[in-house]
């Protein structure tokens, strides 16, 4: 089977298939820093992981880029009015707006280190890339695709005829709708900002638009993105709420900039609720990682409840749910841990290969539902399949370490399990083939310490007159 994803663009589901063999560039909306995110945004941060790394186990080389939003998102985004998030924020606090985003950046990469997501290849800040920024706003000008007004620049959506094929919003439904706040300034409502100009905004830089300018939110991701990816990708991903304005609005300033499609798959992660109902302020359930950790459970449990249910559907919280999240983990940990003891032979009489096909079987239904459009709850019951074959006395000790190289394999991709570090099949022979360039090298120090490394993971090497073999204790 191969990977199949949706694809909000073209609202269907479809054979992934990147612009380059073997490479997939992938973009992610990540967070603006104005406060501490809570586990609603974490939902859509914890998508992006287990996409890169299902993309990763797949075979495929990953660019992943997340950015910092750290200037430009303003309150009432979708009419380009209110205060910017960090200086309404800085102006609450007291505190200088740069101060209040490194702040909120450390405590976001924190959060994020505990929960287990791995790095990008770059993590850029908004700040770092005005000056690119403006000169695609400039270039946008000259095109005749964005116009002037004061230190203000819009974007002429008449003049992006596609404008709406993500999000399905018309532009005549869009200037006739409630939604579009009157400005005297635009051509037309449906106009959205690439620069923003005002005195008293506390982050702003001198461009030829004026002197007290910043940029739009929507400008600051299409920038960042082409700057590290290229002109074309293939993923760009984000929660639901950025469907309208936010991607619509990058996709018309980047193909009218680079008269070149933008992003072949757009997939959205749907809202995380709380029981039952929106996180709300008012309701005191808009909880944060700390809030889980002060419950007494851990962060491998949060990631492990918030991966569970599939992306493109509503998944509740409650704390119940994380109490059901530390069973599901806790059976699984026993389960690796009677895995090892029946690999190393106490297993009693059975034949060694004996389950192995239910191992298989596990593997299978794991691998068919991520490839299903990364459908992790019809993926899951691959992983619990093991449980009671292994309390049945059902696997032999061949079958015990197949269904440890299994789960090793759903570890790199879930990221829950309490696991030593391990190595799948493919990595055991990376590693080897390390060694014996080492050793051809007359490096036997680093030799010796590849060969350290397996067998702390319980890999053992022969040397033999045909070559290395391995075996699993």
């Amino acid at each position: 089977m191969t990977l199949k994803v949706y694809n909000t663009l073209t609202r269907a589901k479809e054979t992934f298939k990147p612009l380059q063999e073997g490479e997939v560039r992938m973009y992610n909306c990540g967070p603006t820093v104005y406060n501490i995110q809570h586990i609603g945004n974490f939902r859509a941060f914890l998508f992006a992981d287990l996409l890169r790394r299902w993309l990763e186990a797949s075979g495929y080389a990953v660019r992943q880029v997340m950015n910092i939003t750290d200037v430009g998102h303003l309150t009432d985004d979708e009419h380009d009015e209110g205060e910017d998030k960090i200086e309404a924020m800085a102006r609450r606090s007291g505190k200088d707006p740069w101060a209040i985003s490194r702040q909120y950046t450390d405590k976001f990469l924190e959060d994020m280190g505990q929960l287990g997501v791995r790095e990008p290849e770059a993590r850029p800040r908004a700040t770092d890339y005005v000056e690119p920024m403006a000169k695609m706003v400039e270039e946008l000008i000259e095109k005749d695709f964005a116009y002037q007004v004061g230190g203000n620049v819009y974007f002429d959506v008449t003049r992006f005829e596609n404008y709406g094929k993500l999000s399905g919003n018309r532009q005549e439904d869009l200037e006739a709708g409630a939604r579009i706040a009157i400005n005297d300034e635009k051509r037309n409502p449906a106009d959205f900002a690439l620069w923003k100009s005002d005195p008293a905004h506390l982050m702003k830089w001198e461009t030829s638009f004026g002197p007290d300018g910043f940029p739009g939110w929507h400008a600051e991701c299409t920038v960042m993105a082409i700057e590290l990816l290229g002109e074309s990708i293939d993923i760009h991903t984000g929660g639901e709420d950025n469907i309208f304005p936010h991607h619509e609005c990058e996709i018309a300033q980047s193909e009218a900039w680079t008269g070149k499609p933008f992003a072949t798959y757009w997939m959205h992660t749907k809202f995380l609720q709380v029981d039952g109902g929106k996180m709300s302020k008012s309701l005191g359930n808009v909880y944060t990682l700390d809030d889980v950790l002060g419950r007494g459970f851990t962060a491998r449990q949060l990631r492990f409840a918030l991966l569970r249910g599939h992306y493109r559907q509503p998944l509740n919280f409650t704390w119940d749910t994380m109490v059901a999240a530390r069973s599901a983990l806790e059976g699984l940990d026993d389960t690796v841990q009677r895995l090892r003891e029946l690999a190393e032979g106490k297993g009693g009489d059975l034949a060694p290969e004996d389950g192995s096909e239910l191992v298989a079987q596990a593997r299978a239904t794991f691998t068919q539902g991520l490839d299903d459009d990364l459908n992790v709850p019809r993926a899951l019951p691959g992983l619990f399949a093991l449980r009671p074959a292994v309390l049945e006395h059902r696997l032999g000790s061949r079958a015990a370490a197949e269904a440890l190289d299994f789960l090793c394999l759903a570890n790199e991709v879930l990221g829950v399990l309490d696991m030593d570090e391990c190595f799948i099949d493919e990595q055991v022979e990376e590693l080897i083939e390390a060694r014996q360039q080492a050793r051809a090298a007359q490096d036997f120090a680093e030799a010796d310490r590849i060969r350290g490394e397996l067998e702390a993971c319980g890999i053992v090497l022969e040397d033999g007159p045909e070559g290395v073999r391995w075996r699993r204790c």
